[in-house]
């Protein structure tokens, strides 16, 4: 399938909006390169007819669209309240018990069994995204919190709740995502996304889980608690991926300081070559009206000069009234940013360390990008067994195209979440030299390089080691 080459990659959050086979194959068609699960909403049926769906259309249409599952993590909601709501007034107090009811004008159930244990005098209590807040006057540490209103309103169930400066006791990954991360890793899906990370220990423990199931998903972190911004370093290098995700980093940060914190997290990542995706409220505006407000146009385009790999929408997609239009309308702004807007963020503010054990392999890459750059070459051609050397090569944003040949299968989908990575399935175990006039005939007969083309190849020598690479070739299509 002929579909457009955004460097930046888009990921569509699945839902009603694009149930249908000809709504997502469009969809896909007009920039889709990774499906999200959002396992906070559905049923694991309807999760899986996703599934089978993207993969029907990845099989009949040679598309390589990976499949991310996002785990919804300690997500701490209110219950059920009294029809019609409950309005907080400011300065009332209102107590907030562990004890399931309907919630009224007195008290209102929370979702979090240890919250009176957890929480202290004078914490702040954010719900419905930090549109109402609370403030803690006393706990009885066993199932009761006394609150006074701050910042009232109307309060409808199921909101949720944000605790900006308590020490949450909740594990990342709960019994219900235990249970959705069973159904995701028997699907053999590609990516899992951990929600509310808050160490390192919480990626590996998830890690853990997955090496025990024989599976190879990689995880992608979720960045929304401040402990994370305080461990950022050792979770960027214990994760595959990472996810600024600006909805509650913004209500349990000050969200002043976001901005800056997603450019310091892309920057990590790149420096770690890890791909990062920007998420939250890209086009939101978009779910009820066709066309984007200039505020939003900026956002995207701005994330994509901060260096993101992937930018994300949400509601946009999954239950939007004009899912297709906002594919195309987010292609059309990081495509125009691409174009003429490069280099930028050309710098990825790292020197690599001669003690690492992949010292010479990204010296390779990294040689690799500058060739491409002073010989005008259309691209990098490159084989890998383990998808490193696709991370590493991305991770400098040669100007040129980055084809990756695998013979991994996982790979194929996986890597389309990364910066300006297309891949191609390639199983032969030939000569070095041969492999790469294979693959580069390969791209020749796809329409992806012409005659008289320079191109980069980089592979590993002797090939049928598949060990790290350590060779580069500068190439003209015959």
């Amino acid at each position: 399938m002929n579909i457009p080459y955004n460097r930046t990659k888009i990921v569509a959050t699945m839902g009603p909006a694009c149930a249908k086979k000809e709504t997502l194959l469009a969809m896909i068609k007009a920039g889709v390169n990774v499906c999200r699960l959002n396992f906070s909403h559905g049923k694991p049926e309807d999760h899986k007819k996703f599934v089978d769906l993207i993969r029907e259309i990845n099989d009949q249409h040679k598309t390589n669209v990976a499949i991310l599952a996002d785990l919804q993590g300690p997500k701490i909601r209110i219950g059920l309240v009294k029809d019609g709501g409950i309005h907080l007034v400011n300065g009332t107090h209102i107590n907030i018990t562990t004890h399931e009811c309907i919630g009224d004008d007195n008290k209102i159930y929370i979702t979090y069994d240890t919250f009176p244990q957890d929480v202290q005098a004078n914490e702040i209590i954010l719900l419905d995204d930090g549109k109402i807040q609370m403030r803690v006057i006393e706990t009885n540490k066993i199932d009761t919190v006394v609150c006074e209103v701050v910042h009232g309103g109307i309060l409808t169930s199921r909101k949720g709740v944000n605790l900006p400066n308590t020490k949450v006791s909740i594990p990342s990954l709960t019994e219900e995502d235990m249970g959705n991360l069973k159904y995701a890793l028997e699907w053999d899906l590609d990516w899992i996304g951990l929600s509310f990370v808050r160490n390192a220990d919480d990626i590996t423990e998830l890690k853990q889980v997955i090496a025990r199931s024989g599976k190879a998903a990689k995880v992608v972190a979720k960045i929304e608690k401040p402990e994370a911004i305080e461990n950022i370093d050792a979770i960027v290098a214990a994760t595959d991926g990472v996810m600024v995700a600006r909805g509650d980093l913004g209500v349990e940060m000050p969200l002043e300081e976001v901005p800056l914190l997603q450019k310091m997290i892309a920057s990590k990542c790149r420096a770690a070559s890890k791909p990062v995706i920007v998420a939250t409220q890209m086009l939101e505006s978009m779910i009820t009206t066709p066309r984007p407000t200039r505020a939003e146009v900026n956002d995207v385009a701005n994330s994509v000069l901060d260096g993101a790999d992937a930018v994300m929408l949400s509601g946009e997609t999954s239950v939007g009234e004009f899912p297709l239009i906002v594919i195309e309308t987010m292609a059309k702004i990081v495509r125009n940013v691409e174009e003429l807007g490069y280099p930028y963020n050309a710098d990825k503010g790292t020197i690599s360390d001669p003690t690492s054990p992949g010292y010479l392999s990204d010296a390779i890459c990294e040689s690799a990008v500058y060739l491409a750059e002073h010989t005008n070459a259309v691209g990098i051609v490159s084989m890998t067994t383990s998808g490193y050397t696709a991370f590493e090569i991305s991770s400098y944003r040669p100007k040129g195209r980055t084809f990756i040949f695998t013979a991994n299968k996982h790979l194929l989908n996986a890597l389309s979440l990364v910066w300006g990575v297309r891949t191609f399935y390639y199983d032969k175990v030939e000569s070095t030299d041969q492999t790469i006039a294979d693959v580069n005939n390969i791209l020749k007969a796809e329409g992806m390089v012409a005659s008289g083309d320079v191109v980069i190849n980089t592979a590993s020598i002797p090939i049928v080691a598949k060990g790290k690479t350590n060779m580069l070739k500068v190439a003209v299509i015959d």
